[in-house]
């Protein structure tokens, strides 16, 4: 069975950091492009980031890029999500997927002062 367990949200103030882990399980990990997803309250899913099965490449949207970085640890079975200066408007539950197959649980990260 496969699974995506997502860890690190919590409530930081504007500007701060969170690092967002995402456990996986019953696939072969190093194979697979991962990418993480965002939900805000009351709005649709929106892709944040997506890294290829070695790491090597990564792309962005136009909301994170500069400020969140995306990674892998193969040997972990590890997917990350490290992010920095954050704003109010990155207030949202975060998923890590699978594409076209898999989401996990998904971690709450809340920008507030």
């Amino acid at each position: 069975e496969v699974q995506l367990v997502e860890s690190g949200g919590g409530l930081v103030q504007p500007g701060g950091s969170l690092r967002l882990s995402c456990a996986a399980s019953g696939f072969t990990f190093k194979d697979y492009t991962m990418m993480w997803v965002r939900q805000a309250p009351g709005k649709g899913l929106e892709w944040v980031s997506t890294i290829d099965s070695g790491g090597g490449s990564t792309m962005y949207a136009a909301s994170a890029k500069g400020r969140f970085t995306i990674s892998r640890d193969n040997t972990k079975n590890t997917l990350y999500l490290q992010m920095n200066s954050l704003k109010p408007g990155d207030t949202a539950m975060y998923y890590c997927e699978k594409p076209s197959t898999t989401r996990g649980q998904g971690t709450q990260v809340t920008v507030s002062s």
